[in-house]
């Protein structure tokens, strides 16, 4: 009899304790279920200080809502990576992990160690992401960039190979250029052949890539092979005509030492063949014509610049400049005023 009575009693404790969870686990769980997707709002909303406000709310509730704390860290690295490192290395001795969500905390890990500034930390974080999953492209990219930025073009260059295995991107023109990149640090350590080498298999590898061609030029500049560098920027200009302006210093002062001054003049039409409104080298050309004593001709460029709507300061001074020797006075103010208009828009920017 007694056995019935206690076995009743056990039932009863365990029916009671099952009430209790239905009744009240849901609610809580209903609860921070809200505030989390409020919190996720305020977050698409921008509303920095009411997601903080709402995700510290739901981890009081909750210590074991991890996409809370995960969350909460995210936004306090870009002005508190400290506490933003703290959070999710707390993270990490949580038991029973599962794989995806161990990922997504050494992705935390190492974008909170980059924003403290320390390199090495977060690319062994990156790193562990591809223990998990050594296809991850998140963690490839993360690691291609941190490449490029401490310059181990080596390291950089590894990555982009197995990102592109993985994507099945066979663009070349981002395996040249660490290439290039390698160029560079042989030239700046007058290595003159080794770079030249590596740039001539950069074009081997992207034959329509035109940065190669550019530091081809500037070695040329060194060996005193003025004609050598010039050929090699004008087919830098043809392949990569948006960064043509790099290289119009170096181009003038090898045309002047080799005494051909009339294809400078040739050398910025054909630059302008590409854009008719490119303001580098419409500014060049303007100065040339002007030196030539065909100041009006130069006017007419800086005109049909300000046409096209480009009329920032740098057109407006060079017009006034142009204008000195052959407008009135008055001509002259009103070209002052524009000036003028132009640095009270930047002010008022």
């Amino acid at each position: 009899m007694n056995s019935f009575y206690i076995i009743f009693a056990v039932a009863v404790i365990i029916a009671f304790g099952l009430w209790i969870i239905f009744k009240y686990r849901p609610k809580k769980q209903k609860k921070t279920d809200s505030l989390y997707t409020e919190a996720l709002n305020a977050m698409l909303r921008a509303d920095k200080l009411k997601a903080i406000s709402l995700l510290k709310d739901i981890v009081k509730r909750d210590s074991e809502h991890l996409d809370a704390y995960m969350q909460l860290g995210s936004i306090l690295r870009d002005k508190e990576p400290e506490r933003a490192l703290k959070i999710h290395q707390m993270l990490t001795v949580r038991p029973n992990l599962d794989k995806y969500t161990k990922i997504e905390i050494h992705k935390s890990l190492a974008m909170d160690y980059e924003a403290i500034g320390h390199l090495e930390k977060s690319k062994i974080e990156a790193e562990r992401v591809l223990t998990f999953d050594k296809e991850n492209k998140w963690a490839l990219s993360f690691l291609l960039n941190l490449g490029e930025k401490i310059k181990d073009w080596d390291y950089a260059e590894d990555k982009a190979k197995r990102l592109q295995k993985i994507t099945g991107d066979n663009n070349n023109e981002d395996l040249a250029k660490y290439l290039v990149f390698k160029s560079v640090d042989k030239f700046n350590n007058n290595k003159l052949e080794d770079a030249e080498s590596l740039l001539n298999d950069a074009i081997k590898k992207a034959p329509k890539f035109g940065l190669p061609y550019k530091y081809l030029g500037d070695i040329r500049i060194v060996k005193r092979d003025l004609v050598k560098a010039i050929e090699h920027w004008e087919k830098f200009i043809n392949l990569a005509p948006d960064d043509s302006h790099l290289i119009f210093d170096k181009m003038e002062s090898a045309l002047f030492d080799l005494g051909r001054y009339s294809e400078v003049e040739n050398f910025y039409r054909k630059v302008l063949e590409n854009d008719s409104t490119d303001l580098a080298s419409t500014l060049r050309l303007a100065n040339v014509l002007n030196e030539k004593g065909e100041g009006q001709a130069a006017i007419k460029l800086i005109d049909n610049l300000i046409e096209n709507g480009k009329d920032n300061i740098s057109i407006l001074l060079m017009k006034l400049k142009l204008s000195l020797l052959i407008q009135t006075p008055s001509e002259l103010g009103h070209q002052i005023d524009d000036i003028i208009n132009q640095f009270e828009k930047i002010e008022n920017e």
